[in-house]
This record gives C-alpha cells, sequence and structure tokens, in this order.
C-alpha cells in the first residue's frame, strides 16, 4: 500500500485539531507532500492554496474560498464521490451545516425527490474558533456568578467583557439569530451556502433552501430542524427505512422513550444522527425532522479524510 504525506495549514484550530486525531500524522508526513489540508480559513486559502497546487499537491480545503467555482469539486463522499474523479488539484470541503443536513436530506432525496426546505439551524460556538469556546465559558462562569442580573434587562452580568469579543451579543444564556454577514437579501451567507452548496453537490440546480441559522450556548456539534417539500408522495415508512440504511447516518427516532438526537450524544461521533422524523403537517408531500452532527468531524475534518481515502 502506497504511504501519502500529508500537510494541514491550519492544525492550531479546532477543525486541525480533529484532522490531526483522524490522520494520525508521523514526524516523517513532511518529507514530500502529496496532499494538503486546509483549515485556516478563506484569506490563506486564496494566497497558499494555488502555491500549493502548483507544488502538485492534491489540496482539500475546508474553507469556503473555492466551493462555488464551477472547475472545483464540493464533495460528501456518501453522496457525490464521483466528483472527486475531475478534480484539478482542488478538492472543497462543503459547510459544516450543509454537510450536515444533506447527510439525511440526500437518501430522502433519492427516495421521493426534493424540491425545497424550510429549515433553521442551532449551531455551536466552536463553529467560531477556539476564542468563541473562551468567550462561552468566561459568560458562563460570570452569569452563574451573578444570576440575579440575568432575570433583569441587559447584560450587566458581562459588562466586563473585553472589546474584542467574537460575537456582538452575550452567547451564554442567550441565542443570537446571526451566522456570518448579513446580506441584502436580510438572509446571512451562512444560510444561502445551504441552497447553493446543496445544488452543487446534488446535481440539482432548482433546489431551495429559506434556512435560519442561529448561533447557540453549545461547545459543539450542530443541529438542524428542516421541513423539506418532496415531488412524490411521501411514506413515513418508507422514510424512516431509508434513513436507517443511509450510510453515516443513524435514525435515533424514539420519542416515546426520550430518544432523539441532541448535541451530546453526537460529540466526538463520526456518524450523524436524524429523528423526530414525522410527516409534515404544512406540505402535502412533507416530511419534517431534525439532524445532529459533530461540526467539527463529518462538518470538516471526517468529511476531508474521507475525500482523501477517495483518491
Amino acid at each position: 500500500m502506497k504511504k501519502y504525506h500529508v500537510a494541514i495549514v491550519g492544525a492550531t484550530g479546532v477543525v486541525g485539531q480533529e484532522l490531526l486525531r483522524v490522520q494520525q500524522l508521523d514526524e516523517d508526513s513532511f518529507e514530500k507532500i502529496d496532499i494538503t489540508f486546509f483549515s485556516a480559513g478563506g484569506e490563506i486559502s486564496r494566497k497558499y492554496v494555488p502555491i500549493a497546487c502548483q507544488a502538485d499537491a492534491i489540496v482539500i480545503d475546508n474553507s469556503s474560498a473555492f466551493r462555488m467555482e464551477t472547475h472545483v469539486p464540493l464533495v460528501i463522499p456518501e453522496i457525490n464521490p464521483e466528483d472527486v474523479r475531475r478534480h484539478r488539484g482542488l478538492i472543497a470541503n462543503p459547510n459544516c451545516t450543509t454537510a450536515i443536513t444533506l447527510m439525511a436530506l440526500f437518501p430522502l432525496h433519492r427516495a421521493f425527490g426534493v424540491r425545497r426546505i424550510f429549515a433553521a439551524s442551532y449551531q455551536a460556538v466552536s463553529g467560531s474558533g477556539t476564542r468563541a469556546i473562551d468567550e462561552l465559558t468566561w459568560e458562563t462562569k460570570r452569569g452563574v456568578a451573578d444570576q440575579e442580573s440575568l432575570s433583569m434587562p441587559g447584560t450587566s452580568a458581562f459588562a466586563e467583557a473585553t472589546a474584542d469579543k467574537v460575537y456582538p451579543h452575550p452567547i451564554a444564556f442567550n441565542l443570537l439569530p446571526h451566522v456570518d454577514g448579513f446580506l441584502e437579501t436580510g438572509y446571512t451567507k451562512e444560510e444561502m451556502k445551504m441552497q447553493n452548496e446543496a445544488r452543487k453537490i446534488m446535481h440539482l440546480p432548482q433546489f431551495c433552501a429559506s434556512v435560519t441559522c442561529v448561533r447557540v450556548p453549545v461547545y459543539r456539534a450542530h443541529s438542524i430542524a428542516v421541513s423539506a417539500e418532496f415531488e412524490r408522495t411521501v411514506s413515513l415508512e418508507r422514510a424512516r427505512e431509508v434513513l436507517a440504511k443511509a450510510p453515516g447516518l443513524e435514525l435515533v427516532d424514539e420519542p416515546q422513550n426520550n430518544r432523539y438526537p441532541m448535541p451530546l450524544s453526537v460529540t466526538g461521533k463520526d456518524d450523524c444522527e436524524v429523528g423526530r422524523v414525522r410527516l409534515d403537517c404544512a406540505f402535502e408531500n412533507g416530511l419534517s425532522f431534525w439532524v445532529s452532527g459533530d461540526q467539527l468531524l463529518k462538518g470538516a475534518a471526517l468529511n476531508a479524510v474521507q475525500i482523501a481515502e477517495l483518491l
């Protein structure tokens, strides 16, 4: 078996650290680079990815810098592995929320033909990096120490917060309907990634997604509530069968026994979990479901390593 030498750009970040754990590099891995994982943000990727490609290294980029370029494959191995074959030295990793959502949506699409979705994401702070994790920890400690102020208007418990905060408002004991920058349409960039990236990954140019992304005071793992409309008649029994057999996905759907996907249950887990599967009462051919996944793994590091394995 051929040995591949791997480089990781951004190994000190939360995703880069997971890449190191997944790939288990040794000291000899950097003598000659065959595959380079980029996880240092779009600015670094735009500057250094072309250099890495010129050095004949295959690049797997976790940033959004090249995802929508027509010549760059955007890949989830369980969904469109064949797209890897058309790479020109660069393969893009999808947005974490998109990846987790599609792990449940795509099997249903194959069964019923998806038209559109309405969704709300509940995104952990680790998606914003290590500083956001520290910020949530600090604010939580302050809030616990000053619980009286939490029940009063304002945010006095966090008055001593530094000016270089990650979030514009306290994240502890709070929800922020604000992930990424706002566009003129009123949506955020993060919210539009779901539609744009899903169209490319599923090869479904007419797919529509109306999404609200929410940052929640959870350290790790994203969750998404999805209502999906399909072209063909939906059967709940068939939907559950499809989801139970889907690769990289575990059906956890026993609400009567308090079993459903949760961030705590998927943290550190390779597979995503889907549950709360039910016929949608607003669509004639609709399903609603709840999906959770570790955004540092399937939403980033694990998916990148799976792409490398396809090579």
